[in-house]
């Protein structure tokens, strides 16, 4: 059986680890009919939009989609395609795990994390006023008018909105994610002691679904304190559960507590889909060097292969990357202990690698 899967190569060093993970996946033995469709730069210079309608039908039609990396400009341009493809789809959960691998250099030793950040809400929806616009003037009379506090007039306004259904949803995934993998604790990371309203929301939520699985401990954290913490004792998590914006930022931090974003795969799946792709940027400078690490590309690649129920492929594939890892002899520049270290490889001969270890 060959599985029809959407490749968007991505921006910057997307194109290389793409090329990169598909030949690593095509090795396990599993076949694939590559539908390749084209976001961000590339599709904003071939079509005039970095994201094609094209590109959401493919993935609609195929159900799975692996992708690389898409740059997102600060401050101007385009607004991202990653947050527009979240929420044309409807992909609710993001998923990052966070596993530390002997020979990456780290910190810390023994950290065995997932989170899941819901993708559809809070400041990330893109509902926001600009100073000096007659919607914001309203916004300001309205503020004014409830007595609830005062916005100066030149403000800017993002608006935060946190749902019930979406917080349970992410919440109920979480749980479910944790039973079915062995997971004893899901923890509920929120800042409830201050934004009561929003945040209040969410743990509520989160705390309501919590009771309908009574095998699973549950505690909830404040964001700050739970950084804290995770810097101190990461090996105390397991599973975390968070609302948008924090999970975007605390799963980079349990990333760097892993040694860095190269070795962090994520996804974002809802019902109809699921999108896999590396938690890293397109790191544009790095562009046709042959020099970016593709392990966390490769990694998506591997949870794709077990969201396919290829089990016993996306086994032998994460065991060639361990290995791999663990020699610390053909990695890039990035997992070596001194980044100018000469044996360094590049992007393809990584994944030769991977490639040599899984016909071990």
């Amino acid at each position: 059986m060959a599985y029809n899967v959407t490749l968007i190569p991505g921006d910057g060093i997307g194109p290389e680890v793409s090329a990169a993970a598909r030949r690593v996946l095509e090795a396990t033995g599993v076949e694939f009919h590559w539908d390749l469709a084209y976001a961000g730069d590339q599709a904003q210079d071939m079509h005039g939009t970095p994201l094609p309608d094209y590109v959401l039908d493919s993935i609609r039609q195929n159900k799975v989609a692996l992708k690389g990396p898409i740059t997102t400009p600060v401050g101007s341009g385009f607004r991202s395609v990653n947050v527009a493809l979240r929420k044309a789809l409807d992909l609710y959960v993001c998923l990052r795990p966070c596993k530390s691998y002997t020979g990456v250099p780290s910190l810390y030793q023994n950290v065995d994390i997932v989170v899941f950040r819901e993708n559809t809400e809070d400041l990330y929806t893109g509902i926001e006023y600009d100073s000096g616009t007659p919607e914001m003037a309203r916004l300001v009379d309205l503020v004014d008018a409830t007595g609830r506090g005062h916005i100066n007039q030149d403000s800017n306004i993002s608006l935060r909105a946190i749902s019930g259904t979406a917080s349970r949803r992410i919440a109920r995934y979480a749980f479910n994610y944790a039973r079915a993998n062995g997971r004893r604790k899901v923890t509920a990371v929120h800042k409830a002691n201050i934004l009561k309203s929003s945040d209040g929301r969410f743990l509520s939520a989160v705390t309501e679904v919590a009771r309908e699985y009574p095998d699973i401990e549950f505690e909830s954290a404040i964001v700050d304190s739970l950084c804290m913490n995770l810097v101190r004792r990461p090996q105390n998590y397991e599973v975390i559960v968070l609302p948008n914006l924090y999970g975007d930022i605390v799963s980079e931090l349990c990333a760097g507590l892993i040694g860095g974003l190269g070795v962090a795969p994520g996804a974002n799946i809802g019902d109809g889909a699921a999108v896999f792709e590396p938690t890293h940027g397109s790191a544009p400078k790095y562009t046709g060097q042959n020099k970016a690490n593709p392990m966390a590309m490769i990694l998506s690649g591997a949870m794709m292969l077990r969201h396919l129920g290829e089990q016993e492929a996306a086994e032998r594939l994460k065991s060639a990357i361990a290995q791999v890892l663990a020699e610390g002899k053909s990695v890039t520049y990035d997992l070596k202990p001194d980044r100018n270290d000469p044996t360094a490889v590049g992007t393809s001969q990584a994944a030769d690698a991977v490639i040599e270890a899984l016909g071990r």
